[in-house]
């Protein structure tokens, strides 16, 4: 992908530069077919609506039909609020919900490998290495725990502060977390060596390591982006002032060969930042919806062209040309949009909703390819395997489902 021209002027959306605008229709693009429901049969799947979390979130009415091959329901009454596919073996996922539990289960036939015991709070965040031998779960208070996949059993612990997320390092067995304090740690595992960026006060909202495995990029609450190098522990590059985003950070992306991030923020502006000066080369003025709270909650690089993807908690969808800063395509949603992943090998996307479906985008002309089915509630996180085979979601109606993508 090549870079986006070096300007740092603001970008506000002139109706004329917006190639299309497609009015969003479940009914269109749609693959009908039966649902294989492995796990849970269906008076279990009715019974599984009765325990239906009542949030703001759960937005989702009873879904038409069930896509899914399987329903897994080992969190109960308790909303799934995090999960992920082991990158080796698409047969394990993890789970992380708010009955103070993570899961490790199988894919194909819903049973529990082990339970990742231990925690007294929320599991926030969870994650696979980049071999998948090892799975770490993390709660809110700051306990983080390493499990060994093929035995279950604890090969490391840190029990901290208040915890935002963590994420393995792409190529080695290198663990990296975000606190509500502001400060990240580095370890390695399962030495427990450790690192600390140094914080500021406002919390550490969200980061992700870079392509290159030696820096590392961190948005913070007061808008605030921060490179940091991982050998130095020092920032390369401070995002802030007139040049940063005017509310929190929520969520970041990098671009296939990491010489681009794309922050979102509750300003409802995505900023593109060149990794190597530190210098915002775009602001995307995102679409404001008429919900009183909005923000830009996911953003995603196309790893196939100069495509980008910005989603809001108000429901509003946008494919961005970045060469030219401008709106490609438009594209409602009934619910806010939760995440944002790109395919590596079409030029499509998915995206997951607080309607409870996953839908899937052709980044070229805007149209919905497919949507899946299936959840009574809000889908709080999901996964794509890295074959793009599955696709596993965690929900605020207590289950976990497993989809084939085709």
């Amino acid at each position: 992908m090549s870079d986006v021209p070096d300007e740092d002027d603001d970008f506000t959306i002139d109706p004329n530069d917006v190639v299309q605008v497609i009015e969003l229709d479940d009914s269109e693009g749609e693959m009908d077919g039966e649902s294989d429901l492995l796990g849970v049969s269906d008076e279990d799947n009715e019974n599984n609506g009765e325990n239906e979390m009542d949030t703001e979130e759960a937005a989702a009415a009873a879904p038409q039909r069930d896509d899914s091959i399987l329903t897994f329901i080992g969190h109960t009454n308790s909303s799934v609020i995090c999960t992920r596919l082991n990158p080796v073996d698409n047969n394990i996922a993890v789970t992380g919900g708010q009955d103070d539990q993570a899961l490790v289960w199988n894919t194909r036939e819903g049973s529990i490998y082990f339970q990742c015991t231990g925690h007294t709070d929320t599991v926030v965040s969870v994650g696979f290495s980049h071999d998948g031998k090892l799975v770490a779960t993390a709660d809110m208070k700051g306990l983080i725990k390493v499990w060994k996949v093929e035995t279950g059993t604890v090969i490391w612990s840190f029990d901290g502060t208040d915890l935002e997320w963590i994420q393995w390092h792409k190529a080695a067995p290198v663990l990296l977390a975000g606190t509500k304090e502001g400060e990240v740690w580095m370890w390695k595992i399962p030495s427990g060596d450790c690192k600390t960026f140094a914080g500021r006060g406002p919390s550490a909202q969200c980061g992700l390591i870079m392509p290159d495995g030696k820096t590392a990029c961190v948005g913070y609450e007061d808008g605030v982006v921060k490179i940091w190098d991982l050998k130095s522990s020092s920032a390369i590059h401070t995002v802030s002032d007139h040049e940063g985003h005017k509310e929190p950070v929520f969520c970041l992306d990098h671009n296939s060969s990491g010489s681009l991030v794309m922050t979102g923020s509750g300003d409802m502006t995505a900023k593109v930042i060149n990794t190597s000066t530190g210098k915002v080369v775009s602001t995307l003025a995102c679409q404001k919806t008429e919900e009183d709270e909005d923000s830009v909650e996911a953003v995603g690089f196309s790893h196939l062209h100069d495509y980008a993807s910005t989603g809001t908690l108000g429901g509003a969808l946008e494919i961005w040309d970045l060469p030219t800063k401008s709106v490609r395509h438009r594209c409602e949603h009934p619910h806010g949009i939760v995440k944002i992943v790109w395919s590596k090998v079409f030029p499509t996307f998915f995206t997951s909703c607080l309607d409870g479906n996953i839908r899937q985008f052709d980044s070229r002309n805007g149209e919905m390819v497919r949507t899946w089915q299936g959840h009574r509630a809000a889908i709080l996180d999901f996964d794509l395997s890295r074959d793009e085979s599955l696709l596993v979601t965690g929900s605020d109606d207590s289950t976990a489902k497993v989809f084939h993508i085709q």
